[in-house]
Formats: C-alpha cells, structure tokens, sequence
C-alpha cells in the first residue's frame, strides 16, 4: 500500500490547488460512481471527488472492478492518482483508492459550511438565550441549546439537505436569524408574551439535531426518516421540560408554539393556538423563503 495514513494526515491537496500534470493523494467525498464502457469494451469508473473547495471528474482505468467493491457513492475515500486535462476538464487518473473509515472522518471537512463566523454566530445565540427570562423557559433553553447532549449536534445541523441553509452551521444561522427577528417584533407588538416566543423561535428546529447523518454527504437517519424533526423535537422539548421543572401550562404553551412553525395543516389543526405560535411560523418561513430565494433563485 501507499501510506493513507501518513500523506493524508490533512487530507491530502484541496482539489481547488491540483494542476494539470501533478500527482496528489488525499481524501475526498465520491459524489458519483458510474461503472462505464471504454471503446475498447473494457470497464472503468467514472467518479466525482469533492471537498470544501470544489469538485473533480475522475477516472479509474486500471482493476477497476477490484477497487470499485471497496467503496461507494457517498463514502469519504482516501485516493492516490495524477491531475490530467480530458476535454478541456481537468480530471483525476486514479492508481489507487481504498474507502476511509467514517470514526476517522469530521464531515466539516467534506461538507459545505455555514457563510458566517461560528464565533459570531454563538455570540449572538447567547445574547438572544439571555432575553428569555422565564426561569422555566430559560432553563429548557439552556439544556437544549448549550449544557446537554443536543448542544453540539445543534451546532453541526444544517436546516435542509438541499433547500434553504443546507450546510453544516444552517441550523444556527438560521436560529439566530429567527431570534434576531422575534427582537424586533416583540418591540412592534409589545402583548406578545416574548419569553415564549423567542424560547420557541431558539429551540423550534432542535428535532434537526436527530435528523440527519454526516459523511461525503448529508443524509436523513432513521429516526429522521421515520419520524421527521417536529416529532423528535418535542420529545427533546418534553424531556427537558420535566428536568427543568416546567409547569404543564408553560410546557404546553411551548409546545403548541413550536410545533405549529411550518403551519397548522400539519398538525391538521383549524387554527393557531396563540398570537406567539402566528408570530413564529411567519419569522421561521420568512428567514427560510427569502433565504432560498438567495441561494436557488425565484421559482
């Protein structure tokens, strides 16, 4: 073998520096794995490589067949192979590739990232947590958000896998985008109960945080799947609710509020439960319409 581990200790030459003529190792996401047919009759793989800085056409001439059962599409793989020009493209031509192990994988480093400063973002998700000053809503935020075991997957989650803030951070960014405009509707409409709602506007997509797996790609888990982030939410919601001593009114009233953000017919309900539950759903799909519009396009 050809040392993975020891040239690929950074994982290997960004794909946005490879040049034509170089050779290179490294570990890149397979985005795409086609068995094709050369004009020979032989059989190659066509694949595509990403990471963080781009993406790249590569070619598997030699044992191909051997190479291809050790990988798949959606793996992070760990290649050795030199940078040609095919049709005015710059391609790879792989010697050799071998599948990474997932434990050995921080899937930051495949996937795309959320546009602001991390630092900046968990500035202002502390400043926003710290306007909700209801002891028990505070409390379930604090747990939810910052001491227990969805603090860190809250801030790895995106929104979506391929709509609005669909990158690992979106789940903050977008949070913050939400709270920051709960501060600003509270001012216009001073009856709304604000602890409510700015603690149901931090903590209405924490079900996100159970939502997705993280590899070459972002994919849905099982419980995802099955049960979708409004569900898995609310059992997160209820557990911490309990813990921090929450009266049922107050749980209740958290509740109804964050399931109703993506709207009642959902939930198969006739109306909105309260002015908070209106004021959220609106916020959340603000932030998550205009900021698809920026990212996609109008369609």
């Amino acid at each position: 073998m050809w040392g993975v581990e020891a040239t690929t200790a950074r994982n290997g030459t960004p794909l946005v520096e490879l040049i034509p003529g170089q050779s290179f190792t490294g570990r890149y996401a397979c985005a795409r794995k086609d068995r094709l047919t050369a004009k020979n009759g032989s059989g190659y793989l066509s694949l595509e490589l990403r990471d963080r800085t781009g993406s790249m056409a590569a070619r598997i001439f030699r044992e191909a067949d051997r190479l291809g059962v050790g990988f798949e599409r959606g793996d992070v793989i760990a290649v050795k192979g030199r940078v040609e020009q095919f049709r005015g493209q710059l391609s790879a031509e792989l010697e050799d590739v071998r599948k990474v192990d997932p434990a050995e994988i921080d899937p930051a480093d495949f996937l795309p990232t959320a546009y602001r400063d991390r630092e900046e973002l968990e500035g202002f998700l502390e400043h926003l947590s710290r306007e909700v000053h209801h002891p028990g809503y505070r409390a379930v935020t604090e747990a939810l958000l910052f001491t227990g075991p969805t603090a860190e997957p809250f801030r790895m989650a995106p929104c979506t896998r391929n709509g609005h803030h669909a990158y690992i951070g979106g789940l903050s960014e977008h949070t913050v985008a939400v709270g920051t405009l709960v501060t600003e509707t509270c001012v216009l409409h001073p009856k709304l109960n604000s602890d409510l709602l700015m603690a149901a506007a931090l903590i209405h997509d924490i079900g996100k945080t159970g939502e997705f797996t993280y590899g070459a790609e972002i994919g849905l888990s099982e419980r995802g799947r099955t049960l979708g982030h409004l569900q898995i939410g609310a059992e997160l919601i209820g557990v911490a609710a309990a813990e921090a001593g929450l009266s049922e009114a107050d749980r209740d009233a958290l509740l109804a509020t964050v399931m109703c953000h993506h709207g009642t017919d959902a939930l198969r309900l006739r109306q909105f439960p309260s002015a908070e539950a209106i004021a959220l759903y609106r916020l959340n799909a603000l932030d998550a319409q205009v900021k698809t519009a920026l990212e996609h396009g109008l369609t």
